[in-house]
């Protein structure tokens, strides 16, 4: 099946099937069945199967997926093999945060440079080189970059995501507290981290 075919949930689940697998030997466990998958990861056995089916078919019958060669197909769909390189707006304490995590590059995204209109926060004293707004675009037209994260202030946001996408960028990730406009044939994602925060609160106190 098709990447683009495969429903936006099931593409979100994917990640955490496949960091349960790796966490398995291939040669102390090499067929694990949608059953145990759901066991572990505290799913719906009908929802891990219909999500599995979608990346690799129907398991063997009483023996389950081929754990290696299942892995291989997860991280196909992910796009591991293709790395999408990606840049960051704002240096601040998250955005610097974002660039000192190295986990990304297991989903296959590189975040190659980071940029920012505060000349004090320029340089390369993090993991990642800290560039000038005023080389972002020539860098992100050279370096054909596709993905965009946003880690400014609400008030700069919309001007960030414009100048993101009149450089090519045709995935945004925001961070900003704002709705950002964007035209047709531009992904966005939006990550409130004060909304996930405070959901979180509302289900520690009703339980």
């Amino acid at each position: 099946m098709e990447k683009n075919s495969i429903p936006k949930a099931t593409l979100g689940r994917i990640p955490r099937y496949l960091n349960y697998l790796k966490e398995l030997s291939c040669d102390k466990v090499p067929y694990v069945s949608a059953t145990t998958v759901a066991k572990e990861l505290e799913l719906g056995e009908v929802l891990v199967r219909k999500d599995l089916s979608m990346v690799s078919g129907a398991g063997r019958p009483r023996i389950g997926y081929d754990t290696k060669m299942l892995i291989g197909q997860l991280e196909d769909c992910l796009g591991y093999n293709k790395l999408t390189l990606a840049v960051l707006v704002g240096a601040g304490r998250l955005g610097r945060a974002l660039l000192q995590y190295d986990g990304f590059k297991r989903f296959g995204v590189k975040i190659t440079a980071a940029f920012d209109s505060n000349d004090s926060v320029l340089g390369s004293d993090t993991k990642t080189e800290i560039l000038p707004m005023n080389r972002f675009d020539d860098y992100c037209k050279e370096h054909s970059v596709e993905l965009g994260i946003i880690t400014v202030g609400e008030n700069s946001a919309q001007e960030v995501c414009d100048q993101m996408i009149a450089s090519g960028i045709k995935g945004i990730w925001n961070f900003a507290p704002c709705k950002l406009q964007i035209p047709d044939g531009v992904m966005l994602q939006n990550e409130n981290l004060a909304l996930s925060l405070c959901h979180l609160r509302n289900r520690l106190s009703q339980g």
